[in-house]
């Protein structure tokens, strides 16, 4: 079995450094996606090393970007990783009953999300992601420096919302933000 059950944070934000390593030189996918690792996840179920809180844009793909394979992340996306009681709940999931104990806010350039909270007014249900990244960003308008600036309020509400507690085996649930470079790969962690 190639997946190491309950990571430590450090080793798990070793390993995605690594795979975001192999990522930026590859041309294809790195992750095990092989039939035979389907029938062991399937059959043995999942012990994913880190949880990706991810934007759901289409050009940040978080398996690939770090090099993952099936059952290696447990990926929670939504428009501009904002956080909310399902996202809690779904790390607090993945934290409890899967062992990971590590949280990776993603984050990335030119996110479509961050970039209507600084210059458009959106309205239906966009205003809540919309107005959640205002909040985050207040009168920020680089987009970069406003990418990092939800990356972090969204860390903070984690750890707030989760009030980061001790998992089962005494092992500290850790959360970190992390930035996605859409045009060379690379991602920055924000340690």
């Amino acid at each position: 079995m190639n997946n190491i059950v309950n990571l430590s944070a450090d080793e798990a934000v070793k390993r995605l450094k690594e795979g975001n390593r192999i990522y930026i030189s590859s041309a294809k996918a790195a992750g095990d996606i092989s039939p035979a690792k389907r029938i062991e996840t399937c059959e043995n179920g999942q012990t994913p090393y880190a949880i990706i809180i991810g934007c759901s844009d289409s050009r940040v793909i978080p398996e690939a970007v770090f090099s993952a394979g099936i059952g290696d992340l447990f990926v929670i996306r939504v428009a501009g990783n904002v956080i909310d009681s399902h996202q809690l709940g779904s790390i607090e999931y993945a934290a409890d009953h899967l062992g990971c104990r590590l949280v990776v806010v993603l984050g990335h350039t030119h996110c479509g999300a961050v970039g209507a909270a600084i210059h458009q007014a959106p309205g239906g249900y966009v205003k809540s992601i919309t107005d959640e990244i205002k909040r985050a960003i207040g009168g920020e308008t680089d987009d970069y420096r406003a990418c990092r600036l939800n990356v972090s309020n969204s860390v903070a509400a984690i750890e707030r919302g989760l009030n980061i507690r001790n998992a089962a085996d005494g092992a500290k649930l850790r959360v970190i933000g992390a930035v996605y470079d859409i045009a060379d790969g690379s991602v920055e962690f924000m340690e």
